[in-house]
């Protein structure tokens, strides 16, 4: 049986993860993610709140081991790992999207010696110029899943993240002292987003990838870059046909950075494998930062984070998407995303 050593205090426990489960539940034990993906470096964003504070409610370290939600985050009858969301929904504070989410937790259960802002909670590229005292110099995330739904209605379904859910994700950390000090980092943005984007009249979706300009908010250049996997990328809503991927069919993505370098692997059935390599040190293009992501940190994020927010005024981001704010009466209305990973691997485990 699979045992996970804990340190807490001066006590050392050595308990097998199917007792931590067990304990929860009063001593019934029921299948939990923990159970069959390893858990004990990420932190789970679920859409609610629960203990009634005003913030999205996050669970992490050795609560992760025992933790599911019905709606949310759990495991189907095959021992998949579920995430689910719907349109509207409490938020994090520097997002407008609703998100059933993990997050990469380097420090684990750590959490007296190492802060959730510090550098070993963090990885850095090789070009970082204090990068040894990060938790790792890059880092890989793989997945096996398929995408079951993405929500139906939109009021503006042309606005490019109608229609739409992000399956994994790289973001840099935000620090208000960089942005301050205008070092050209520190400004939080995510120089990968991968995106599968579906219109409710079509037999297909696409997936595709995205890069953010590494510039401050209010730069009129900050912007996505899509770049193309199976099928169209969000600026062509025509129907890719059976060039893209249909819901509820498998998919892989792997996500390796080495260096300054991140290497996209992208493989299905039907389709030819795709791969991407990308100098994070240096600008995407003419209008972005010269040297791109040298100096952030980041961390890797997988699940279902919804981009078809019901806010309207924004002109990309505003899709007006339809939404009540109860799971149950959403789900039945089509408004929600839901997304199945068979694998889940963070550097290789």
């Amino acid at each position: 049986m699979k045992k996970l050593t804990i340190i807490a205090g001066s006590i050392l426990l050595s308990l097998p993860l199917t007792t931590l489960a067990d304990v929860a539940n009063n001593g019934v034990s029921y299948p939990v993610p923990a159970d069959k993906f390893d858990m004990r470096n990420w932190k789970i964003t679920i859409p609610s709140d629960i203990n009634e504070d005003g913030k999205v409610d996050e669970i992490e370290g050795v609560a992760m081991l025992s933790y599911s939600h019905e709606d949310f985050f759990h495991l189907d009858q095959d021992g998949n790992l579920v995430f689910e969301v719907h349109n509207k929904a409490i938020t994090t504070k520097n997002s407008k999207n609703a998100r059933s989410e993990l997050r990469q937790m380097p420090r684990g259960a750590n959490f007296d010696n190492i802060l959730t802002n510090d550098k070993l909670n963090q990885w850095a590229l090789s070009s970082h110029p204090d990068a040894k005292s990060y938790s790792a110099v890059g880092g890989t995330l793989e997945a096996t899943l398929k995408v079951n739904h993405v929500s139906m209605n939109a009021k503006f379904p042309e606005k490019y993240p109608a229609h739409s859910v992000v399956v994994g994700q790289i973001h840099a950390k935000k620090h208000n002292e960089l942005i301050e000090a205008k070092t050209g980092y520190g400004h939080g943005n995510e120089p990968l987003k991968i995106f599968y984007k579906k219109f409710p009249d079509h037999e297909y979706g696409s997936v595709f990838w995205n890069y953010e300009r590494n510039l401050a908010k209010a730069d009129p250049d900050r912007a996505d870059i899509a770049y193309p996997v199976w099928g169209n990328t969000w600026e062509n809503p025509a129907e890719p046909g059976k060039a893209g991927i249909k819901l509820g069919e498998e998919f892989s993505y792997k996500v390796e950075v080495k260096g300054t370098m991140m290497f996209l692997t992208f493989e299905t059935a039907r389709h030819d494998t795709v791969k991407y390599e990308i100098d994070l040190s240096k600008g995407i293009d003419e209008k972005d930062f010269p040297t791109g992501y040298a100096e952030d940190d980041f961390y890797f994020k997988a699940g279902a984070y919804g981009q078809c927010s019901t806010q309207e005024k924004h002109p990309v981001w505003g899709p007006g998407c339809a939404g009540t704010g109860d799971f149950a009466t959403d789900k039945k209305n089509g408004d929600y995303n839901s997304v199945t990973f068979s694998v889940l691997k963070l550097n290789g485990k």
